[in-house]
């Protein structure tokens, strides 16, 4: 079991005569912030992280001292179990990371950080990159799948205090996709059928529209979980349905808003109704499931 170490056992060491290999198992960029005096950095994320370790650590019985940010974090924890597995038998955990030893009011290398700074989405009207949204869908019946996918023609959010308060898109019908049947002569066989009035009707109803309402927060949610739900109105085919999805969105490091859900919408609410067996009774071979599984990548300048 990975020895628990304190921050002033692990102050004393450090000034003895041979101390420990300690490791700041964070990311680079929060290493060059700040760390622990004597600390290299070897991120326990990345997958080069087991062949570095000899780098530091050559022969497998020297002393060694992991930390990562938080004692809630993970990191350490992580870089531990891997340095066990790889057979050094001296690995010591500072559980409360660079941010325990700083509070206890040890040295460390670098600048006080300010965690109130982070990523806005500034107030007002932003435009969608089309370059760099996306929508892929996936249908399927009992056995198979297509799965392909749509462009949008345009796109705006308005944002107020981080959340997303309005918006539109507009859905090319024209940009209709299949991926898995691209290099297939069936594929273009297949996006006829899906443009025809027996699904998409697209001559007539060459674009869909997607009209956000709003978007409310979804308390204590961490990195990686939706954390925003957004309710608007779905048309196709002349049909307007509510339609509510979560959605992990936030601010890139190049200041761009950014939005990436997954869900499922119910073909037969907008009059999509070909195979489906809650409106004929025996389709055979022609049954295509309800459910249409969309996957949304969102953008802005």
């Amino acid at each position: 079991m990975t020895k628990i170490i304190k921050a002033a056992e692990l102050s004393a060491l450090l000034a003895a005569e041979n101390p420990p290999v300690i490791i700041d198992v964070r990311l680079a960029e929060d290493y060059q912030l700040q760390h622990l005096p004597t600390a290299v950095n070897n991120c326990v994320y990345e997958m080069a992280f087991v062949d570095r370790i000899a780098e530091f650590a050559p022969q497998k019985s020297q002393p060694i001292v992991v930390y990562g940010e938080h004692a809630s974090s993970y990191e350490s924890r992580t870089a531990a179990e891997k340095l066990e597995r790889l057979g050094y038998s001296e690995v010591a955990e500072l559980r409360i990371g660079i941010l325990g030893w700083i509070n206890e009011g040890h040295d460390f290398i670098g600048s006080e950080k300010d965690e109130s700074i982070v990523p806005t989405l500034a107030d007002g009207r932003h435009e969608i990159d089309l370059s760099e949204s996306r929508i892929q869908w996936t249908g399927r019946n009992l056995l198979n799948n297509h799965f392909g996918t749509l462009k949008l023609s345009s796109g705006w959010i308005e944002t107020t205090d981080n959340l997303i308060e309005a918006g539109d898109f507009t859905i090319d019908f024209s940009t209709l996709r299949c991926t898995d049947l691209a290099d297939d002569k069936l594929h273009d066989v297949l996006i006829a059928h899906l443009a025809s009035d027996d699904f998409f009707d697209t001559e007539r109803h060459p674009t869909a529209t997607f009209t956000v309402q709003r978007g409310i927060s979804i308390p204590d949610a961490h990195d990686g979980q939706p954390n925003m739900r957004i309710e608007g109105n779905l048309e196709i085919k002349g049909h307007s349905v509510p339609t509510a999805f979560q959605a992990v969105c936030g601010v890139t490091a190049e200041g761009k808003g950014a939005a990436q859900a997954t869900l499922s919408i119910d073909r037969t609410l907008w009059g999509i109704i070909y195979g489906s067996g809650q409106f004929f009774a025996k389709v055979g071979m022609h049954l295509v499931n309800d459910l249409i599984d969309i996957e949304l990548r969102i953008v802005t300048k």
